[in-house]
């Protein structure tokens, strides 16, 4: 099993390789394939964990029948858990329809001995210069890459302009402390007569991945290690007040794009996929930047996702094939445009970026190469113990937040159902909690 720390991989320079050609004009193709989630004989079946949401699906099947050329393509988007059990059933069963695996790094680890020695492949995609970090990454754990690099994105804030009114004086929104942040919400609470800052707290929001990547690294330094210390007592101390300043509304958004869209929400921290919506059409209107910074360092988390090919595919050599169509700058530059996920390959992006897609592109950047940076990956190597793992971070924020009970009592509670869970996988930590065999909750 591998990660970023323990393999000395840089911890912040793995967006560099898609992020550093900005000048020249970008390179457009467009072929045809049909793309449904049936798909039909001869087909490739892509599972996926992602862009499931209807939109998100449709824009990347539209990437698909640009570079699938005569590839038939299934594409089929589901959650982790169906991702882990259909693979799981199919790989013991001996009866493998699945042509390529697509999914976040953290999805494929507990796969990575039975998914296809992709040497050949990546030696085929030797010039589209991934960087040595996510090669490492690809491999698993193993001697050999298990997966070809495919999508990279992370987390931003994006600002309506006309809340920068209410920043602290003396600070920098392009460096912000946590306590500027929170600050600033006050300031802006009080300007508006309730509050307009906003977190996707909803029932399918990624506000877990905030307090993973973000939150608690920012004040503790960890993730799992440090779940229940006196830091992250602080830390979640520091959430409740945030919360008092935040919009309540934001338990209902799933996606920060449409609260800030319509107004009811001027400063949001979410993916970046799910901003883009709100800026594209007027993004001389909106700012975006880094998340921000703790006492020990601005946590933010990357995501890092990966097309493999499980052993005894029936499709193989369309699926190698296809990652190769879609390792494309072509391919990556359009993803980059639909989806907002950034390339894993060195792609020249060009100069006619969306807008909203170029306001991420800065932050993302100045957020990964800022000095104080402190990259987290998402839960490796849980396998179907992730969403009750996600569902802890959840239970703090509903206690505590939401039901103002005690942060130590609730941290000690939910840490101790962590605990259950690390023991009983004994997988190894990830970053940013320090190297160890078995990771677990101190």
């Amino acid at each position: 099993m591998t990660d970023l720390a323990h393999n000395g991989v840089s911890r912040r320079a793995v967006l560099k390789g898609g992020l550093t050609a900005l000048a020249a004009g970008p390179l457009l193709a467009a072929c045809g394939v049909n793309t449904s989630g049936s798909g039909g004989a001869g087909s490739v079946s892509f599972l996926s964990t992602q862009f499931s949401p209807v939109e998100e699906r449709q824009k990347y099947e539209a990437t698909l029948k640009k570079f699938a050329g005569d590839i038939s393509v299934a594409y089929n988007p589901v959650d982790t858990g169906v991702f882990n059990t259909t693979l799981k059933s199919q790989l013991s069963a001996g009866k493998v329809e699945v042509g390529i695996a697509g999914g976040l790094h953290g999805d494929l680890v507990p796969f990575a001995s039975q998914l296809e020695d992709l040497s050949s492949l990546m030696n085929d995609l030797s010039s589209a210069g991934y960087s040595n970090d996510l090669k490492e990454l690809a491999k698993l754990g193993t001697d050999v890459p298990r997966y070809i690099p495919w999508i990279q994105a992370t987390y931003v804030l994006a600002i309506n302009k006309k809340a920068l009114a209410w920043l602290p004086s003396g600070a920098d929104v392009n460096k912000l402390t946590y306590d500027q942040y929170l600050e600033w919400a006050k300031a802006a609470k009080a300007a508006n007569g309730k509050p307009v800052f906003g977190i996707p707290a909803g029932p399918k929001g990624l506000h877990h991945r905030f307090y993973q990547g973000f939150l608690l690294p920012s004040f503790t330094g960890g993730q799992v290690t440090t779940f229940r210390n006196a830091d992250a007592v602080t830390a979640w101390t520091y959430m409740r007040d945030l919360w008092a300043n935040t919009n309540p509304a934001s338990t209902n958004y799933d996606f920060m794009q449409e609260p800030l869209a319509n107004g009811e929400v001027m400063v949001a921290w979410d993916h970046v996929a799910r901003l883009i919506n709100a800026v594209k059409d007027k993004p001389d209107d909106w700012q975006m930047v880094p998340a921000p910074s703790g006492p020990k360092g601005r946590g933010y988390l990357l995501i890092v996702g990966g097309m493999a090919v499980p052993q005894g595919s029936p499709a193989k050599d369309k699926a190698f094939q296809l990652i190769k169509a879609l390792s494309k700058p072509e391919a990556q530059i359009e993803t980059l445009k639909s989806n907002a996920f950034f390339p894993v390959v060195k792609a020249d992006i060009g100069n006619d970026l969306p807008g909203g897609v170029a306001l991420e592109a800065k932050a993302v950047k100045a957020q990964e190469e800022a000095s104080d940076a402190l990259l987290a990956l998402p839960p490796v190597g849980l396998g179907d113990k992730d969403p009750q793992v996600s569902q802890l971070f959840k239970n703090c924020f509903q206690e505590i937040c939401l039901n103002n009970a005690d942060v130590k009592t609730t941290l000690d509670r939910q840490g101790a159902e962590l605990a259950k869970i690390m023991d009983s996988l004994n997988v190894p930590c990830w970053p940013p909690d320090p190297k160890a065999a078995q990771c677990k909750v101190a």
